[in-house]
C-alpha cells in the first residue's frame, strides 16, 4: 500500500472511530430507550426471529472482531480450521487445515507474518506475535508447523516451531528461537533469543536449559495430543454454530430426559435419586431394551 493509500485508510479509520464514538455517546444519553428502540425495530420486521436479533444486537454493541485486517493484510484461515469467537487473528496470518485457535488467543501478524500448519492447536490465552527484525537486521516472522501443540498462555514471538513439537503451558519463546521436530519446551520455560532446541530433547527452566531426552512414548504422545485437540475443536465448532433455538431445545431435552450416569457416579461414590417426574416409559428411551412380556 502506497503513501496515498495509507493516507486514505487513515482518514477512513478516523471517520469510523468518530462515528462510533458519537453513536456510543448517543446510546448513553438515550439509556434504556435505545435498547427498546432496537428491539422493537428488529422484532417487528417479518422474518427476523429472536436469534437473528440477538446476533445483530451483540455485534452492534461489541467491537471485537475475530478476524481483522491490518492495512492490506488479511488473515487466511482454512475452512476446516476452528477459531474460537473470543480469539483475535489479525493481519498477515495463515491458519492451516484442521488447526484450532482457542478462546482468548491473540495472533497478531502486523509487522511480519504468522504461518500455522495443519492439525496444530494454539490453546487458550496464548499470544503469537512477530518481529520486524532483530538487532542483526534478520527478519523474524513466526512459523509454526503441523501437528504442533502450544499449551495455554504460552508466548511465541518471532520464532520457529517445527512439525510435531510441543510447547508447554506458560512457556515463552523469544526472538529467533528454533524448536526442532519432536522437541519439547517444558511448562513455564523461558527460552532466550536465538536458542535452538534439537530434535528429541526436553528443555525447561528460566532460562531454559537441556533437561533430558524424550522417550518414544512421549514423542507418540505429542502426535496424539495434536489429534485429540483436532477432534475436540470439531465439537466446539459445532456447538458455536448452533442457533439460539437449538440451544434452548437441547436444554429442554436435557431436563426432560435427564438420566444418571451410573459409571460416573460410581467413580465419585455418589448415589442419586431420580425424581418420579423424570422416570420415563421404556419406549421413550431408544437405547433401553424393552421389557420382556
Amino acid at each position: 500500500m502506497g503513501t496515498l493509500g495509507k493516507a486514505i485508510y487513515t482518514v477512513g479509520f478516523w471517520i469510523r472511530e468518530t462515528g462510533q464514538a458519537l453513536d456510543r455517546l448517543g446510546c448513553r444519553l438515550q439509556g434504556n430507550y435505545y435498547f427498546q428502540e432496537q428491539q422493537n425495530y428488529f422484532l417487528n420486521r417479518k422474518g427476523v426471529d429472536f436469534d437473528q436479533f440477538f446476533r445483530i444486537w451483540f455485534v452492534s454493541v461489541s467491537r471485537h472482531r475475530t478476524l481483522m485486517n491490518v492495512f492490506d493484510k488479511a488473515p487466511i484461515v482454512d475452512r476446516d480450521a476452528f477459531v474460537a469467537p473470543s480469539a483475535s487473528v489479525i493481519g498477515d496470518v495463515q491458519v492451516g487445515r484442521s488447526s484450532s485457535i482457542w478462546y482468548g488467543c491473540v495472533l497478531r501478524g502486523d509487522v511480519n507474518s504468522i504461518s500455522i500448519g495443519s492439525g496444530t492447536n494454539i490453546q487458550d490465552n496464548s499470544l503469537v506475535h512477530v518481529a520486524k527484525s532483530n538487532l542483526s537486521g534478520k527478519v523474524l516472522p513466526t512459523i509454526i508447523g503441523s501437528n504442533v501443540t502450544v499449551g495455554h498462555s504460552a508466548v511465541l514471538h518471532g520464532c520457529t516451531v517445527e512439525d510435531e513439537a510441543f510447547v508447554g503451558m506458560g512457556a515463552t519463546l523469544l526472538d529467533g528461537v528454533y524448536v526442532e521436530k519432536h522437541a519439547m519446551v517444558a511448562a513455564g520455560a523461558l527460552v532466550r533469543q536465538n536458542t535452538r532446541i534439537p530434535c528429541g530433547e526436553v528443555w525447561g527452566g528460566n532460562p531454559a536449559k537441556f533437561l533430558r531426552k524424550l522417550t518414544e512414548e512421549e514423542m507418540t504422545f505429542i502426535s496424539q495430543s495434536a489429534l485429540n485437540y483436532t477432534n475436540l475443536a470439531q465439537v466446539h465448532a459445532a456447538e458455536n454454530a448452533k442457533s439460539f433455538d437449538e440451544i434452548e431445545l437441547e436444554t429442554m431435552l436435557r431436563k426432560k430426559f435427564a438420566r444418571r450416569d451410573e459409571e460416573y457416579d460410581s467413580m465419585l461414590g455418589v448415589v442419586r435419586e431420580t425424581p418420579p417426574e423424570l422416570i420415563l416409559p421404556d419406549n421413550i428411551i431408544p437405547d433401553k431394551a424393552p421389557k420382556a412380556a
